[in-house]
């Protein structure tokens, strides 16, 4: 074999193993991307996932205030345990609306924060600190879970998951109430 045939055989080797490693790092780039884009992922549904709990949670304390300042519930725990309780749940709220500030897209940010103002509302009527008749405390309810589904929609889209919790193939629920 000639010398001019080595070298085209030392240079077919040398560009077979350069395209190699190209193409291994290209691909465990991608694969590193995609785990992170996945970690992140999971991140952003706990973080979602946990802020929508803590609205409910306070929504729910909110609610056995209400009733029970209104008479519309038995007396089992006394106002100011719930008053304590709605104050520390207004605080893990607080925590998790963080987590969704670090984490969430602009449309996810956006809808925590008219979720957050329409569940203050709730509060503050079953507080006392804003008045309105039994449908307006109903309203209020209303539009937080009205609210809840938008944020819903906004985190879906930015999970990436297919389909919406709202719209035509979803009609409006309203809120389950006992009989007059």
């Amino acid at each position: 074999m000639g010398a001019a045939e080595q070298l085209v055989t030392v240079a077919a080797v040398i560009l077979g193993g350069l395209t190699t490693h190209l193409t291994n790092a290209l691909a465990e780039r991608r694969r590193k991307r995609h785990e992170l884009s996945t970690r992140w992922d999971d991140r952003k549904l706990d973080a979602y996932a946990s802020y929508i709990e803590r609205i409910r949670t306070s929504i729910f304390l909110a609610v056995e205030l209400y009733e029970l300042r209104e008479g519309l519930r038995e007396r089992r725990r006394d106002e100011s345990e719930i008053k304590a309780d709605m104050s520390e749940a207004g605080h893990h709220r607080g925590r998790a609306f963080e987590r969704v500030m670090l984490l969430g897209s602009d449309e996810v940010v956006e809808a925590a924060h008219g979720l957050n103002a329409v569940t203050l509302e709730v509060d503050w009527q079953a507080a006392g600190r804003i008045t309105g008749s039994l449908e307006e405390w109903r309203e209020r309810n209303r539009a937080v879970f009205r609210t809840i589904n938008a944020f819903h929609d906004a985190a879906r889209l930015d999970l990436g998951v297919r389909g919406r919790v709202t719209g035509e193939q979803h009609p409006e629920r309203d809120l389950l109430l006992p009989p007059r």
